[in-house]
């Protein structure tokens, strides 16, 4: 990635919506430049540099998908019970399976290639073997269908499709899938180093000692275990303090070695917010303003040709924005394809009032009803700083601009928190 213009995240201010503030964010970062070949067990969660062409079909062959008996369907009667002689046994891994004789059946494991003219496949548990023979009652044999039981040579991949998409990140299954086709290691993008600061002078490390009027630090540890769950390379650079010439001092230094940084506080405007002067100082910086609630004043701007984001310092507030602004900006700097995070339907369990044109997000926890609906409660205290109501809750309920009101019953869409962190 090339260093970042000035105004890449200007706008022509006023209220930012949600969808407008992060469509805007993406659109001023690039993916970063850089990849490495690292091996299969060392790739989950990383994002595939170069889209992987299948070398080869899966299946390679037409195999039995059960263990039983394989045979060719045209030489069923039609009508009555059917007798089919026994002949070869093929086991999984064994090449060479032979050739089906008239009116014949051969004994098939799991996976075992078919043997030539083979069609279909009986399970070994609707078969009946008598006097070398394989039958079938009339039922049986009539209800059996062409092709039953096989797995077809390609029905999964076919050589030279394309098996993954550039940008993926990468789970289990796009690896399990990637081992199936040969390859033992996947060329992957650099993962961005992501530097985290918090600020104010109140704060204190969790390790630390607080004054009369001071507090223990819990943006920073939440910020970064939020980080740990991308394809990233997270440092906590600590605590920065309310004077704008050592923030600025702070940010300069972490620039040459970081690919974004992240800050939470001080970005409200107040007399004591000093973080969106400090960028200034280091760069250029906008103030936005989201119609969003929690989660209101954030700055994004440039220093030194870096992206820094100025999250809010209300825990609640920070990880909403977080969530929605600065994890498409990190997903757009490591080469990811963009992800919509998970929402759900669930029916409303409270009554809640908001202002129209503004989006909420209200935690709740879910409970399972018959219907499969489940029924969202809201914590009672909804303050943008009560860690207590995140740990109590399942969810955010999010509550769309157009929205005015919420009524007992009534279907809402929540995120739950197993598909954000």
């Amino acid at each position: 990635m090339g260093a970042l213009s000035g105004d890449c995240f200007a706008h022509g201010g006023g209220l930012l919506t949600l969808p407008e503030a992060a469509a805007l964010a993406v659109r001023a970062v690039h993916p970063l430049d850089g990849q490495e070949r690292v091996p299969l067990q060392a790739a989950r969660g990383r994002v595939l540099a170069e889209a992987l062409q299948a070398s080869h079909s899966l299946p390679p062959f037409t195999n039995s998908a059960v263990d039983g008996y394989a045979f060719r369907h045209a030489d069923l009667p039609g009508e009555g019970a059917a007798r089919l002689l026994l002949g070869g046994r093929v086991m999984a891994g064994q090449a060479g399976a032979g050739r089906l004789g008239p009116r014949e059946a051969f004994r098939v494991l799991t996976g075992a290639p078919l043997p030539e003219g083979a069609d279909t496949v009986l399970m070994q548990e609707d078969a009946r073997i008598e006097a070398g023979s394989l039958l079938m009652p009339p039922g049986l044999a009539l209800a059996i269908q062409p092709g039953a039981n096989r797995r077809l040579a390609g029905e999964d991949v076919v050589s030279g499709a394309l098996a993954l998409q550039q940008g993926l990140r990468l789970n289990p299954a796009h690896l399990g899938l990637a081992a199936a086709l040969g390859q033992g290691s996947l060329p992957v993008r650099r993962r961005p180093r992501i530097g985290v600061f918090s600020t104010g002078e109140e704060l204190v490390p969790p390790n630390g000692m607080p004054g009369p009027a001071q507090r223990f630090d819990s943006n920073r540890p939440m910020l970064l275990a939020l980080l740990a769950g991308l394809p990233v390379e997270p440092s906590d650079l600590g605590i920065l303090p309310d004077d704008a010439a050592a923030m600025a001092a702070a940010l300069s230094d972490a620039a040459a070695t970081q690919d974004l940084l992240l800050t939470s506080g001080g970005v409200s405007g107040s007399e004591a917010d000093h973080v969106r002067d400090a960028i200034a100082r280091s760069g250029t910086v906008s103030h936005w303003r989201l119609a969003v609630k929690p989660g209101r004043p954030v700055a994004m701007g440039v220093a030194h040709g870096i992206p820094v984001v100025g999250l809010p310092g209300n825990p609640v507030a920070a990880m909403v924005a977080f969530l929605h602004l600065a994890r498409p900006v990190i997903l757009r700097l490591c080469g990811a394809r963009p992800e919509e995070l998970l929402r759900i339907p669930a029916r409303s369990g409270f009554a809640h009032d908001k202002r129209p044109g503004r989006r909420e997000f209200l935690r709740v926890a879910l409970a399972p009803q018959p219907d499969g609906i489940p029924l969202a409660t809201a914590f009672p205290r909804q303050g943008s700083a009560s860690l207590a109501s995140l740990v109590a809750s399942d969810a955010f309920a999010e509550l769309p601009e157009d929205l005015a009101a919420v009524a007992p019953g009534d279907v809402i869409s929540v995120l739950p928190f197993a598909g954000l962190f």
